[in-house]
């Protein structure tokens, strides 16, 4: 009845974790470029209470299935979900999406780079394509103080239409990075994300070439997160929580009956 109770307490903390999970994926369900996430939970380990091991009349051993128990379960890991988010048109010219694998680099303040989906760019007072964080978009694209649009194709051309001119000038080229496992990303904060052991190496190369998707210039790509898949989601994790904690009445009125057997 002990380990019903410590086991029980186990499976609401593991509960716990999952809905505090939901509602994160919920707070950022208007979060441009957000990647949902679901916990993955284990079993913990199992105790041998008998070795059930008998001879037959032939003298050859029977192995019998064993009795073991468990010790409930925990949470061990978060796992994120990459799949494309829609797309919405802003009409902003530095609102970029992309359509299909990649990521935008941008540079942190400490010189690394930093990944992210959220293509919500502007520019800085130097001229910079920078994030909401004032990040600036790896590439150092500065954009002349006289240009008057700014256009940036699929390819991830930029290009520049100055004041008083009818041609446009070439100001860079905009390189995704993607990753062999997408889902070993660190989440940084921010819409951000870093490499890990888990996600490798990046690997570089210009929109729409080798498998990287292609930039839609004046377009966000919204969150991922499925309001009514994550409120199912929820009620599951509910009715596991409230099972848990009648488990655990449970034991403490089997333990009570105990007590007041001697009585």
């Amino acid at each position: 009845m002990f380990r019903a109770l410590s086991t029980a307490a186990l499976g609401m903390s593991a509960q716990q974790r999952s809905v505090d999970n939901i509602a994160n994926n919920l707070a950022n369900v208007g979060t441009t470029g957000f990647k949902r996430t679901t916990i993955a939970f284990q079993d913990l380990f199992y105790e041998n209470m008998v070795q059930s091991q008998q001879g037959n009349s032939n003298g050859q051993e029977n192995y019998a299935p064993e009795l073991q128990i468990g010790h409930g379960a925990r949470a061990v890991a978060t796992i994120r979900n990459f799949m494309q988010g829609s797309v919405t048109e802003t009409g902003n010219a530095l609102d970029l999406a992309i359509s299909g694998s990649g990521f935008f680099q941008v540079e942190l303040p400490d010189g690394n780079i930093a990944y992210t989906r959220d293509g919500n760019f502007n520019l800085s007072p130097d001229g910079l394509i920078v994030n909401n964080s004032g990040l600036s978009l790896a590439g150092q694209f500065e954009v002349p103080s006289d240009a008057i649009a700014v256009e940036i194709s699929q390819d991830g051309t930029v290009r520049a239409l100055l004041q008083d001119s009818s041609t446009k000038i070439e100001l860079g080229q905009i390189e995704l990075a993607r990753f062999t496992n997408d889902g070993g990303l660190s989440a940084l904060g921010d819409n951000l994300f870093g490499e890990s052991d888990s996600s490798g190496s990046p690997f570089f190369g210009n929109p729409g070439s080798d498998g990287f998707g292609v930039v839609r210039q004046g377009y966000l790509e919204q969150s991922n997160v499925d309001v009514v898949t994550e409120m199912v989601r929820l009620i599951e994790a509910q009715r596991a929580y409230e099972t848990n904690s009648k488990m655990v009445q449970t034991a403490e009125e089997m333990m009570s009956v105990t007590n007041s057997i001697k009585r």
